[in-house]
């Protein structure tokens, strides 16, 4: 299988690294903003084209394309793919509005291409491992409690670079945890309540936010969201269960007591990017639809545009 990386930033390295891994898939082309450093990924990985220009890179012989760009362009670069005849792995998220999220869907629909979104914690062994004791019926969710902790009061990315673009917490980063609520409750969100920080003068985002979720079947989860945290960073996910309760940190799960629970025999891989792209590429052979796909995380982004609302009402 032939695939184009779109972005040479951190996560499309995130991607080529994971890639490397995986039997029967060659990554053909990258694409970057710019030409020199494009090249140098590409020298780095024994990539043999680079592009500066999507377009021009769509018309090579590719079956797929990975897309690890800003995401104002997630879901314009998306359709353009799709409509060049390339089934398409976006990173989360697939839009920054619910318009744009329904125009993707349909265009996958109309296709009828594998379209998927990055998710990426659906494939997180750590979460997996919760996901599976909940389908064998020996777990239900009674609460998640999710901190979502970064130091970011500058335009930077994951590797402290200065970024081109803003990120977003209501539409980057609450995006894992709402769809990844909805996931491992089994139902939709069915409530919804947000509230925020001050706006950064420059940045021109809320630094702070704070989300409350209902699902269906009565499950809740509280989201608290932050650039001005310094340390520790990350996201940790507290699940509260009828059963136990437990705690993933990245890819460590640990129960309640803080005990230690062995996730390494839960996938082929530890890296949740890998299992991802393992997942996008077994779905494309197959002719099926692939776990997060756009038709299935499409409910995460209605429940975003209706936070969204309450946000700027405020």
């Amino acid at each position: 299988m032939k695939v184009i990386i779109v972005g040479p930033g951190a996560f499309g390295i995130k991607h080529l690294d994971g890639i490397k891994n995986i039997d029967g898939v060659d990554v053909v082309a990258l694409v970057g903003r710019s030409l020199e450093k494009t090249q140098q990924v590409a020298n780095e990985y024994g990539i043999p084209q680079v592009f500066t220009d999507l377009e021009e890179a769509l018309k090579i012989e590719a079956d797929a394309v990975i897309l690890c760009t800003p995401t104002q362009q997630h879901a314009t670069q998306s359709i353009q793919c799709m409509k060049a005849g390339k089934h398409v792995q976006v990173e989360i998220p697939l839009a920054d509005s619910w318009a744009d999220s329904e125009e993707v869907v349909k265009v996958q629909r109309e296709t009828g291409l594998t379209c998927m979104v990055g998710h990426t914690r659906r494939f997180n062994p750590s979460h997996q491992w919760v996901h599976q004791k909940i389908t064998a019926g020996e777990l239900n969710i009674q609460q998640m409690d999710v901190q979502t902790y970064f130091f970011r009061r500058k335009n930077i990315n994951a590797k402290g670079e200065a970024r081109s673009w803003t990120d977003h917490l209501l539409w980057h980063h609450a995006a894992h945890t709402v769809d990844l609520f909805a996931y491992q409750s089994g139902c939709k969100v069915v409530k919804a309540n947000a509230i925020q920080g001050p706006i950064h003068p420059e940045l021109g985002i809320a630094l702070d936010m704070s989300i409350q979720l209902l699902a269906e079947n009565g499950a809740i989860c509280t989201l608290s969201l932050s650039f001005n945290n310094d340390g520790p960073l990350g996201t940790f996910f507290r699940y509260i269960c009828d059963n136990g309760t437990y705690i993933a940190r990245y890819d460590d799960l640990v129960n309640g007591k803080e005990e230690a629970i062995d996730v390494s025999n839960v996938a082929v891989s530890m890296n949740g990017i890998e299992l991802q792209d393992r997942e996008f590429f077994t779905a494309i052979k197959e002719g099926r639809e692939p776990n997060s796909s756009v038709g299935q995380v499409l409910g995460c982004y209605k429940v975003l545009h209706d936070l969204e609302q309450q946000l700027n009402a405020q």
